[in-house]
């Protein structure tokens, strides 16, 4: 949290995380006396930790099912709480990665909408061969074809391709941050 301070000290708001339970630990206490945080879960959500995730989260940037989106509908009834939604697209057709494949995006963005989430956007992470402007303006089509706002993609060593593409929620931790061995 040393790290984090001084940029709640001068005044960044938004702040992202992989982890559920990591987060949990470094968030909870500093979300209870600084309101405006709005805190980011940009990794995987197991649907058993959903009832954690909506409580301490205000964006959850990796919807890729039906079984999650109605997951977290059912908790934020529960918790009379509504968070902002991304449904997170394997642009790449990737195994290792999580993601809905883009020609079943309509359906899930159907589906959500029907269960009244309130989806905002669609995020990515694109395959590692160089051509991220490639994937990045399939995005932007895809988000404006469904006519969403926001758009996450885009980290720290493609950051300008995604801005250049309508981003509008960048993942650019190690830049500042530094890289850190797991």
């Amino acid at each position: 949290m040393d790290e984090i301070n001084p940029l709640i000290e001068y005044g960044h708001l938004d702040f992202g995380e992989n982890k559920v339970q990591e987060a949990i630990d470094k968030w909870a206490n500093i979300k209870l006396s600084n309101k405006k945080i709005n805190l980011h879960l940009i990794g995987s959500l197991q649907t058993n930790k959903v009832k954690l995730a909506v409580n301490l989260f205000d964006y959850i940037h990796s919807v890729d099912s039906e079984k999650l989106a109605k997951k977290i509908f059912e908790e934020q009834k529960k918790q009379n709480k509504k968070i902002k939604i991304f449904i997170q697209v394997n642009i790449g057709n990737e195994t290792q990665k999580s993601g809905i494949n883009k020609s079943s995006l309509l359906t899930l963005f159907s589906y959500c909408k029907k269960l009244n989430l309130d989806v905002v956007g669609l995020m990515c992470i694109p395959p590692l061969d160089k051509k991220t402007n490639y994937y990045f303006k399939i995005m932007n089509n895809l988000n404006k074809q469904l006519g969403l706002s926001e758009l996450s993609m885009g980290m720290s060593a493609d950051y300008l391709e995604a801005i250049e593409n309508s981003a509008t929620y960048l993942r650019i931790g190690s830049n500042i941050f530094g890289k850190r061995s797991q």
